[in-house]
């Protein structure tokens, strides 16, 4: 039964999203602040995190921030009324795999814990499969309806990069800075990797001023 760490501070809506996810049986532990929270995931551990950011002592995006620093790599969602670009871009770069806007419809929730939990299944095995695309995680292959796609080294690992965090923006620093380990990149070298992909068949969206996402 998957176990859930949600952190909210309003009372009301903390209660609701109990009641729906046990129903959905999941287990849910309650912190109703940033430290609380933080406690709670050094004291066991979780399958998902979900996290206001505006919350007393530690707001969402330093908690997470903290743990990832720590090398906790558990799946994250964050629910907050900010809805800028700054705040979105914020969460993403602190490590989140989904940011859901309030007020939510509980059933998107479900739908976005749903994807979590099935790329995290795909990752336990050496195969991620996405549409009629296919990505081997141990031979670093891509296929297309069990075809094998030629890329080039570069565009391999950028798509690699998609693959293991599909459904999930990545932002254009987090991709640039993984180039950067072979090769020096630009947004302008990105966006023509970028454009490749797309050529081959890779439905990438582009997130206007943060980033990109496979899903």
């Amino acid at each position: 039964m998957p176990h859930i760490l949600l952190l909210e501070d309003d009372l009301t809506l903390a209660e609701t999203m109990i009641d729906l996810l046990e129903d959905e049986s999941f287990t849910v532990t309650h912190a109703q602040d940033g430290q609380e929270a933080l406690d709670y995931s050094y004291a066991q551990s979780f399958d998902l995190f979900i996290f206001d950011v505006n919350v007393s002592y530690i707001n969402g995006f330093e908690l997470l921030k903290s743990l990832r620093t720590a090398n906790d790599e558990t799946p994250a969602i964050f629910i907050t009324s900010l809805n800028d670009i700054a705040s979105l871009s914020r969460g993403f770069e602190v490590g989140a795999d989904d940011y859901l806007k309030k007020p939510f419809d509980f059933d998107e929730l479900l739908i976005r814990i749903d994807v979590i939990f099935k790329r995290k299944h795909n990752l336990s095995s050496n195969e991620i499969i996405f549409d009629d695309f296919s990505f081997d995680l141990k031979k670093d292959e891509l296929y297309r309806e069990s075809k094998f796609v030629h890329l080039s080294k570069v565009e391999l690992k950028i798509t690699k990069m998609f693959f293991k965090n599909l459904n999930s923006t990545l932002t254009k620093d987090d991709i640039l800075y993984e180039l950067s380990h072979e090769t020096q990149s630009s947004d302008g070298a990105l966006r023509v990797h970028i454009n490749k992909l797309r050529k081959i068949g890779l439905p990438l969206t582009t997130i206007k001023g943060i980033g990109y996402r496979l899903g």
